[in-house]
């Protein structure tokens, strides 16, 4: 009799022993995430021409949730048939300055009416490679001593006299540029876009901070290449008023701010807060964003405001001073070529140019032609507005010719702002 409660008691214990082991694999296995941290990302190219540095952006918080916080680095895998173990050169943004990444960015070749899948490999664990930067932005302060430190973002009351605040950051703006061109933004009321030339792929930027000696010239690193006076210049964004543009003036605070500098994109950002405009009270952030390989930039403005979508503004790029052509496409392609004289003071530098902006469909009102600007006037859809600006450089080796060449090409890259290659993205 005891030897049967033995094996009973015996045999309940084992069962309840499987039970709990049961129970703790159950819960491991429902504590233990055993996807791998990766996903795909398929670029299709629906054009009947290979694209070059296609840009590819991806919202880590659409694609990965919650898991998104914690990512610190990404590896993308370049298509089948690489050299086995290369990545592709990528990037992890915040955009808004939360420490949190918010998009993976990299370019990549893809070839006409095809597609290409690449593997992103996600980590918590800091980055382990670092690529050769083909952007970059950055902004330096005046320093009465000439040691010009670098500084991410900087803010002014609007009360300061605009000349001031000009006059206080080396290099007048925040500067950008990829291997084919640079850029700066002028940190006054103007705001406005001035261009930099290259005769050869290089990014020369940090080195002569738009501030180009004659050795540097003869050394091949290229310079400033265009006086805007009062115009647009190439792309700058304006207020619309009484049909005329207009600076933006009247605002209770102007800043800009570096958020990303390579190694395949740069992105700097302008904010104008309490902006009087129109008998109201706006704010706005502008964003300049260039890729690897481009001699475009994408321009996005938010406007925030009472009737804001009602409100007029426009861009748009100049007649050049000397030998202008230039052209003015009802579907929001403007573009011209001449030469001037960037830098009054020396008068035997003259440079060519060429300038463009396209401004997609959604945000075009009209264009019109003055004594100064090929314009695109612009309206914002749910307050926010995108256009593209694009130059050239007479001076580059191998570049453009004439008009008709540069015309030319800004009519293709028109045609291919309006059928970008689509993105889809699978976990």
């Amino acid at each position: 009799m005891e030897n049967e409660k033995w094996k009973m008691k015996n045999g309940k214990m084992k069962y309840s022993c499987f039970l709990l082991y049961l129970t703790v694999a159950v819960f491991i296995a429902a504590c233990t995430d055993t996807t791998e941290p990766a996903f795909t990302i398929t670029v299709t190219n629906p054009a009947a021409a290979d694209r070059k540095d296609v840009p590819v952006v991806v919202n880590l918080k659409k694609v990965l949730g919650k898991k998104a916080t914690s990512v610190l680095s990404a590896e993308v895998t370049v298509p089948d048939g690489s050299p086995s173990g290369m990545l592709l050169p990528s990037q992890l943004d915040d955009l808004d300055g939360d420490l949190i990444p918010d998009e993976l960015a990299f370019v990549a070749d893809i070839p006409a009416n095809s597609s290409v899948s690449f593997r992103v490999l996600y980590s918590e664990a800091l980055p382990q490679k670092s690529f050769p930067p083909r952007t970059a932005a950055f902004m330096k302060v005046w320093d009465r001593k000439y040691r010009y430190p670098y500084i991410n973002s900087i803010e002014y009351q609007g009360r300061n006299e605009p000349l001031a605040t000009y006059d206080a950051i080396y290099g007048h703006g925040a500067q950008w540029e990829s291997e084919l061109v640079g850029f700066r933004v002028y940190m006054d009321h103007r705001q406005s876009i001035d261009i930099y030339g290259k005769p050869t792929p290089q990014l020369v930027l940090d080195k002569t901070n738009f501030y180009s000696t004659r050795e540097d010239i003869a050394n091949g690193l290229g310079c400033d290449i265009l006086f805007a006076g009062a115009s647009v210049g190439a792309g700058s964004f304006r207020g619309y008023i009484d049909e005329q543009p207009t600076y933006v003036d009247s605002v209770e605070a102007r800043g800009q701010r570096v958020i990303a500098s390579g190694p395949v994109r740069a992105i700097v950002e302008v904010t104008d807060k309490n902006w009087f405009y129109n008998n109201k009270t706006l704010q706005m952030r502008q964003r300049y964003t260039i890729y690897a390989g481009h001699r475009d930039v994408q321009v996005d403005i938010q406007l925030v405001g009472p009737e804001i979508d009602s409100e007029d503004f426009c861009t748009g790029v100049q007649k050049i001073e000397m030998e202008n052509e230039g052209f003015l496409e009802a579907t929001g392609l403007a573009g011209s070529w001449g030469k001037n004289i960037p830098d009054k003071a020396a008068e035997d530098l003259v440079e060519g140019v060429g300038l463009g902006v396209y401004t997609p469909a959604p945000y075009l009102t009209s264009v019109k032609e003055d004594s100064l600007n090929y314009l695109t006037l612009l309206h914002p859809k749910e307050g926010h507005i995108t256009y593209h600006l694009a130059i050239c450089a007479l001076m580059e080796k191998g570049g453009f010719a004439d008009a008709q060449q540069w015309f030319q090409w800004l009519k293709q890259w028109a045609t291919e702002l309006k059928e970008p290659c689509q993105v889809q993205v699978k976990r």
